[in-house]
């Protein structure tokens, strides 16, 4: 008895702490947006499947995320591949992916090294998203283990990569792969969620912030703002319910928390982050 009674005591307490339960105590971090480039979308319908958006364009942000969290930095997202540095968009293509300037010469203007990156988070594994990973290889990756998976898979799902991701892939830098929720620095203040449906492994961040609060970035749940309205789910998405219910679920989340929510793909969410090289805390 005495063992059963440890044992339902060990569950309740793992119950009532749930990993992304608030911090006790407010650590010090602070998140900066960063540039990763712009993507032109010759025909917005493919971010539908019951039709709509037909006949539009639009041009996309991609951006990426460096969190400090004490004098640990967390890289969210690698955006575009630096060989789209300056390129020309092409007008033919149903995407034009294009670079301005790449993630090392922004973090040198903040005083960031390559090298200080802890921990590379991605939301999923899209080239948009992981396109200059390799460049933070002393890192920790971070990635849904369903996404770590699909980067092995004959044939490659849409839009999937490895080659940035090599040198975890060829086990060189060091891999864990999150399933569920992962509390990432064990205090509640930088939680990935699990947001399963545009890729198997999907994932957002959660971002407690000192004095801007909340901050809930997208990943790649939602790309703009009216999918909220319309529950669009891009016609690529791995799985049709599982996008819908993690929309609903950072909706959720964002109201519950009062959060700043961020569609990383969203041009009308950028200032919602003060402009770089400025932080919010």
């Amino acid at each position: 008895m005495k063992r059963i009674a440890t044992a339902l005591l060990a569950l309740t307490a793992a119950f009532a702490a749930p990993v992304h339960a608030a911090p006790n105590q407010t650590p010090d971090v602070e998140l900066w947006r960063l540039d990763c480039g712009q993507i032109t979308v010759r025909d917005l319908s493919v971010f539908s499947d019951t039709f709509a958006y037909a006949g539009l364009t639009r041009i996309l942000t991609d951006s990426c995320y460096l969190i400090r969290h004490g004098q640990d930095y967390m890289l969210w997202d690698s955006g575009l591949p630096a060989g789209l540095l300056g390129a020309k968009v092409d007008p033919s293509a149903m995407f034009g992916p294009t670079l301005k300037v790449d993630l090392p010469t922004q973090l040198a203007q903040i005083g960031v090294k390559p090298d200080q990156i802890r921990y590379l988070g991605l939301s999923h594994n899209h080239f948009d998203h992981t396109g200059q990973a390799a460049t933070f290889a002393k890192a920790t990756l971070l990635i849904g283990a369903a996404d770590l998976a699909a980067l092995k898979h004959e044939p490659l799902p849409f839009a999937v990569d490895p080659a940035p991701l090599r040198p975890w892939l060829d086990g060189k830098a060091k891999t864990d792969p999150v399933t569920g929720d992962r509390d990432v620095f064990g205090d509640g203040s930088v939680v990935m969620l699990a947001a399963p449906g545009h890729t198997p492994g999907e994932t957002a961040l959660l971002v407690r912030l000192p004095r801007t609060g909340a901050v809930l970035l997208s990943g790649d749940v939602v790309h703009f703002a009216e999918q909220w309205e319309k529950h669009g789910v891009p016609t690529f998405n791995a799985d049709r319910a599982d996008t819908l219910a993690s929309m609903a679920r950072l909706q959720a989340v964002a109201a519950e928390l009062k959060a700043t929510l961020i569609i990383q793909h969203e041009p009308a969410d950028i200032a919602k982050l003060p402009a770089f090289p400025k932080s919010a805390r």
